[in-house]
């Protein structure tokens, strides 16, 4: 019977996932991010981290401490998060279409404890590329966050291990996509100069204030 009943919510929530092609139907959030199990009680294990960037990131969270560091206002300016995935062969297109939906649906579960919300919008697209650059990689999705203390709120492990000061809602869906996920590449940027057309069809160029660039 409950697996009838996740069939029918997966049939109901029209998301398919079929050669590329990806059709979702909006769907509310199906329980509070807040009452998940996510965060354990005792101690936290700290992993093992080669990775000089993870390194430098929880060095300036611990000198300038976790509430200051996940803070909305802590380095205000546009930040891009950029997730990618590849899919294990086994992960089936209703798996594929329950993932995105769930990670669409951040946009509204991630929020802090006061009820604000870190992300200021997510985007998802397929990969359509011919140019052979892809590396595998399926499906990506663009977070974009106010400021750095967003995305470090949202974004948690590896580098903030508190689950006092990290999204419930965003480790709750990387525990639930974890298993049909064979490879992930993320890559976070801020948003220091733009380029765009104006009106006239000439081009024009933004700058950000401090253009220093800063993990």
């Amino acid at each position: 019977m409950a697996v009838l009943s996740h069939l029918s919510r997966v049939t109901l929530m029209g998301a398919i996932i079929a050669g590329g092609v990806l059709a979702l139907a909006a769907t509310p959030a199906s329980a509070d991010p807040y009452s998940l199990p996510i965060a354990s009680s005792g101690p936290v294990v700290l992993p093992p981290v080669a990775d000089d960037g993870t390194i430098a990131a929880r060095e300036l969270a611990a000198q300038v401490g976790l509430p200051q560091f996940t803070s909305p206002n802590w380095r205000p300016g546009q930040v891009r998060h950029i997730v990618m995935f590849r899919y294990k062969s086994s992960a089936t297109a209703a798996m594929r279409a329950e993932i995105t939906s769930r990670f669409l649906r951040l946009v509204q579960d991630s929020r802090r404890p006061d009820g604000t919300h870190p992300v200021k919008s997510i985007e998802m697209g397929v990969q359509n590329s011919g140019e052979g650059a892809d590396a595998g990689l399926q499906q990506a999705f663009v977070v974009t966050f106010a400021s750095e203390g967003d995305r470090n709120f949202y974004v948690g492990k590896p580098v903030i291990m508190d689950p006092a000061w990290f999204d419930p809602a965003h480790e709750a869906f990387k525990a639930f996509a974890a298993p049909a996920i064979e490879k992930v590449v993320v890559f976070d940027f801020d948003v220091l100069v733009s380029a765009s057309l104006g009106s006239a069809g000439h081009k024009s160029a933004s700058h950000k204030a401090n253009s220093q660039t800063r993990r």
